[in-house]
């Protein structure tokens, strides 16, 4: 590993970041599948697909150590090394984030409402739209970092990130919506595993947010 990303980094500094983002997007991916499953009660499928957001989760955390202890202390390009840092700490959020929900409904035995099953799957696909905005944007830095950060790379990045915040603010639009209808099916719930739905609905919820943050770390990258 380490005579791998010495080659990488001897070619560009940023692409093992965007190897990084892919695993974490796969990662992400997975969470429709694993929810599908839940709704279906498919206790076989949904234990299948946990491995793998396991094993995905676990493959992006490994790059991401070897990618800090390796990421020379003293590069010559136009960004600081620690910006680069701070944006692979951000995109592996994705990926725990990931894991956390599906970690929480396999621990809890949870159930999703058939009255919010729909509203919910519509939820999880969006929020995966924004990991795989995320890693679109993250996939420009080679780009980005041969041209200086400079020209019309930049111009690209911006349009990129902005779609980022567009899809992030429809995710939030969509939690206080499902949130709502929660609160109205509340009565008909165990009381604590209504606070555990209302979790998982925020743990889903923040793949969208790390996303966003990921498209912040460009920008300050861009500035």
């Amino acid at each position: 590993m380490a005579n791998m990303l010495a080659n990488i980094f001897g070619k560009s500094p940023v692409r093992p970041l965007e190897k990084h983002m892919e695993l974490v997007y796969r990662c992400a991916k997975k969470l429709r599948p694993f929810v599908n499953a839940v709704i279906k009660r498919d206790l076989k499928r949904m234990a299948e697909v946990r491995s793998q957001i396991e094993a995905l989760e676990h493959e992006a955390d490994n790059l991401k150590k070897e990618i800090r202890l390796h990421m020379p202390k003293s590069l010559f390009m136009p960004v600081p090394r620690e910006d680069l840092l701070e944006l692979l700490l951000v995109q592996d959020k994705i990926a725990n984030r990931t894991k956390d929900v599906s970690g929480v409904i396999i621990g809890r035995k949870m159930k999703i409402p058939k009255q919010i099953a729909p509203q919910f799957l519509e939820f999880v696909d969006r929020n995966i739209d924004a990991a795989k905005q995320a890693r679109k944007s993250v996939r420009e830095l080679d780009e980005l970092f041969t041209a200086g950060f400079k020209g019309a790379e930049v111009s690209l990045v911006a349009d990129l990130i902005e779609e980022l915040d567009r899809i992030e603010t429809h995710t939030d639009e969509q939690q206080t919506i499902l949130r709502s209808a929660v609160s109205e099916i509340e009565k008909t719930l165990d009381p604590i595993d209504a606070i555990f739905l209302y979790e998982v609905i925020q743990l889903t919820g923040e793949i969208a947010d790390m996303a966003e943050r990921v498209g912040r770390r460009l920008e300050l990258l861009l500035s």
